[in-house]
């Protein structure tokens, strides 16, 4: 099969759209419900197949929807004239300028400097130091390979065996996604779309007073699994005058780094601040990011690092968040929900949780892709909790954590799945699995405890 997995898939997404258009429309659902399912599903299938590029498939999808006369094109397109798509573009090029001036390597090494005295210690800063670089760079990918740069060097000084480097690049890739859920800004991708498929608007305070604690609770369930699952297999001894030479050979700060520095801090302030001047956070990092390309104020960005901007990620983001909005205006989030669904929700917020949990997980383990499982179960879920009297938000957030910190396959998240093999961290299958499995467990247990934390903060 893995041969012609792409045609496979390819054959399979045709089967699914042309079953699911053509049959008799079922009772409850309306003629553009039905084609809104034929063509999620079928995206949904060639994303899990690879039949091609995401972003290729996205626009298959978004032009279906629009041809399809399933929705009107201001509806399928409506991310882009949100604020939300540019906090993802801001937050690239953001990450562009801390890597290319140098800050994010000179903060990595200074960090591991200190606290890389163990192979536990390296464990737990992988884990940890993403947290203190998502301030810097609004995207896990460029802040796990710009740190997975620092472990390569740590692991070659260390003279560690393959077993034990796996064991520390799944842990910078797995860090990435737990330490993700801290800030707004952490995954400009996937936080932002929780956002938007709970309907609501949410200040980066906001997110912070909802998810911070359990961002932090995760990356330590995580990071705790990973000790007790990993054992280190040799004794770990770093030459730490090594690290040193590289921080010698940077030298001091350059301008760069201080312009880029200096601007990232005005941003997190104004982040912070977004309930008081109202300005988006996506219209700040834009106008950041703006600011670093102009000579003398930044001149940090170059007109080449546009390139850093995934066109790809944010097709495939607008189509995602595209089966939601769609599917609510088709009346396909509402079938969804009366067929999966119990007919009344549970009036226990532990009861519900658990259904949310348990939903999310199940259609996760066969569509694998966090976005497209977001883009159909969140939207059904919403409108399922509203009917309850739940904050959009709860069930909103309790699917992204599902499927952000979650798997047992690499391609169930992109996180992991970006790692695979000597070109990103070194781990295989094996680890993957390893790990994955006992961290259902934790799952759940981080999405008992965001009920509790959203009782107490008032969200619930």
């Amino acid at each position: 099969m893995g041969k012609y997995k792409r045609e496979i898939g390819f054959v399979l997404g045709l089967i699914l759209l042309l079953i699911i258009w053509f049959m008799p429309t079922p009772a409850g659902l309306k003629v553009e419900g039905q084609r809104c399912l034929a063509l999620s599903l079928m995206a949904v299938c060639w994303w899990a197949f690879g039949v091609a590029q995401s972003g290729f498939v996205a626009l298959i999808l978004l032009l279906g929807f629009v041809l399809g006369k399933v929705a009107p094109p201001e509806k399928v397109f409506s991310l882009w004239t949100s604020p939300l798509i540019y906090l993802v573009i801001g937050g690239y090029l953001i990450a562009a300028a801390v890597q290319t001036s140098g800050l994010g390597r000179r903060i990595a090494l200074n960090f591991i400097l200190r606290f890389a005295n163990s192979y536990t210690n390296v464990i737990i800063s992988a884990y940890f130091i993403g947290v203190l670089l998502s301030l810097l760079i609004p995207h896990p990918f460029p802040r796990a390979f710009l740190l997975m740069s620092v472990m390569a060097f740590v692991i070659k000084e260390a003279k560690l065996p393959p077993k034990d480097a796996a064991s520390i690049g799944l842990a910078v890739f797995a860090g990435s996604a737990a330490n993700s859920m801290v800030l707004l800004t952490g995954d400009s991708i996937l936080n932002v779309a929780a956002v938007g498929f709970s309907g609501q608007t949410l200040s980066w305070l906001g997110w912070l007073l909802y998810m911070g604690i359990p961002g932090i609770l995760a990356t330590i369930v995580m990071c705790i699994t990973h000790l007790l699952v990993f054992k280190p297999s040799t004794t770990f001894e770093l030459e730490k005058d090594k690290i040193k030479e590289q921080l010698r050979a940077m030298g001091p700060m350059n301008i760069n780094e201080k312009r880029t520095l200096f601007w990232i801090i005005v941003a997190i302030c104004l982040w912070a601040t977004d309930s008081l001047h109202h300005i988006h956070p996506g219209w700040v990092a834009m106008g950041i990011a703006g600011i670093l390309s102009l000579p003398r104020l930044g001149d940090v960005l170059k007109p080449a690092d546009w390139g850093q901007v995934n066109m790809g990620v944010l097709f495939f983001l607008t189509s995602a968040l595209a089966i939601g909005t769609v599917g609510g205006y088709s009346g396909m989030n509402q079938w969804i929900a009366s067929v999966i669904l119990p007919a009344h929700p549970p009036t226990n917020p532990f009861v519900f949780g658990l259904l949310v949990v348990v939903v999310t997980i199940a259609i996760h383990m066969i569509l694998g892709s966090a976005l497209a499982v977001m883009g159909i179960v969140a939207p059904a879920l919403v409108g399922y909790a509203v009917t309850a009297g739940w904050n959009p938000l709860v069930p909103a957030l309790l699917v992204y954590t599902c499927v952000g910190i979650h798997w047992i396959l690499p391609f169930h998240l992109m996180n992991i799945l970006v790692g695979v093999g000597e070109a990103g961290g070194g781990y295989g299958d094996a680890e993957v699995v390893r790990l994955g499995l006992p961290l259902t467990v934790g799952v759940i247990i981080i999405a008992m405890f965001e009920i509790v934390w959203w009782q107490i903060v008032g969200l619930m």
